[in-house]
């Protein structure tokens, strides 16, 4: 099994990938937050498509010793070839490709997931962005926009190129990240994308199971799913299998979680000494490129959302975090937590 861990704008950043990586590991392959088409630079005089922000967020030198795919978000073919040829100046030979972001003002301009309400122009784009780009390309996808119906054509496009990797979000977009996934949609990509057709020709897309991953029982609920629904398939050509997981939330909420599921290459009991090693380099991360108390206090409250749920009654202290405003009270604040409450993943 492979685990990779889904961009999280404002909170996957190099830093918090770093931080991770060594005090926690077990991911094969980090993903950037998506790399936005309205940050590219636009002057026609410069060789460059990406803003300081994202060009240190990819930097080589940032993201030592661990695996990396930038991602980027954009419905223009010329824009996503732009930053490809930049992103393979920096030495990296894949590309993401965001089709699963279900923000309104994201989906507004049809691009994320909103780019699947159009499939003859994501069909055209994937054409030529297949045909010149100078790197692989993988795709996040959700299953459509409103129905599940819209599946089958997605499919269709998508195996029409060569897919690095299908990464499926198993939510639909009006879905955004509530409600129970449809774990028999990745068991119909499994027969359409990984088996024989009619003509002997072998479709061998890899894929990539997302949504809901917060524990070893969800994994084992989704495959136990999965096998449900391929078995009652009267089509079936292939045993459909999850061996590669892209967990976002959960990773965020319990940073062990990876060495904590099934295959993983090494089990990780997670401590308070460990964690609070990783939250210091982390904030510490943050204070040396942030100017100020609050853009750094920003960061870390927004991290605290998803690991606060870890803690024993720490509603208390996320109310308190929430209300810090200099460095020095959030740090005590924190202090109270780590001494006071216990970890409960």
């Amino acid at each position: 099994m492979q685990y990779y861990l889904a961009p999280m704008e404002g909170i996957t950043t190099y830093i918090y990938r770093s931080a991770h990586a060594k005090y926690f590991g077990g991911i094969d392959k980090y993903f950037t937050p998506f790399i936005s088409d309205k940050n590219f630079i636009t002057d026609k005089n410069s060789n460059k498509s990406l803003n300081a922000k994202e060009l240190r967020d990819i930097l080589p030198e940032n993201n030592a010793g661990i695996a990396l795919v930038p991602q980027v978000l954009t419905n223009n073919a010329k824009r996503f070839l732009a930053v490809a040829k930049e992103i393979s100046s920096y030495g990296y030979d894949t590309v993401n490709l965001n089709l699963g972001c279900p923000s309104g003002t994201v989906t507004a301009k049809k691009r994320g997931a909103g780019f699947l309400s159009v499939p003859d122009e994501l069909d055209a784009f994937l054409y030529e962005v297949y045909d010149k780009c100078p790197l692989k390309i993988s795709v996040k996808t959700r299953l459509g926009v409103s129905d599940l119906s819209e599946w089958d054509n997605l499919l269709d496009i998508y195996a029409k190129y060569p897919v690095h990797e299908l990464i499926i979000h198993t939510r639909l977009l009006k879905e955004f990240y509530t409600g129970d996934t449809h774990p028999e949609a990745y068991a119909k990509a499994v027969i359409r994308l990984q088996a024989n057709d009619a003509a002997g020709n072998h479709s061998q897309i890899p894929l990539c199971y997302n949504g809901d991953i917060i524990s070893a029982k969800s994994l084992e609920d989704a495959v136990t799913a999965l096998n449900t629904d391929t078995r009652d398939s009267q089509n079936m050509t292939k045993s459909a299998t999850i061996d590669c997981v892209m967990i976002g939330r959960g990773i965020i909420q319990n940073p062990a979680l990876a060495r904590q599921l099934p295959s993983s290459r090494s089990e990780h009991v997670i401590s308070k000494e460990i964690w609070r090693a990783f939250h210091d380099e982390i904030l510490s991360g943050y204070i040396k490129i942030m100017s100020g108390d609050s853009p750094s206090l920003f960061k870390m409250k927004d991290l605290w959302t998803y690991m606060s749920r870890s803690f024993t009654n720490s509603e208390k202290y996320l109310k308190r975090i929430r209300k810090a405003n200099r460095i020095s009270d959030y740090v005590n604040i924190v202090d109270g937590l780590f001494r006071e409450q216990e970890i409960i993943v």
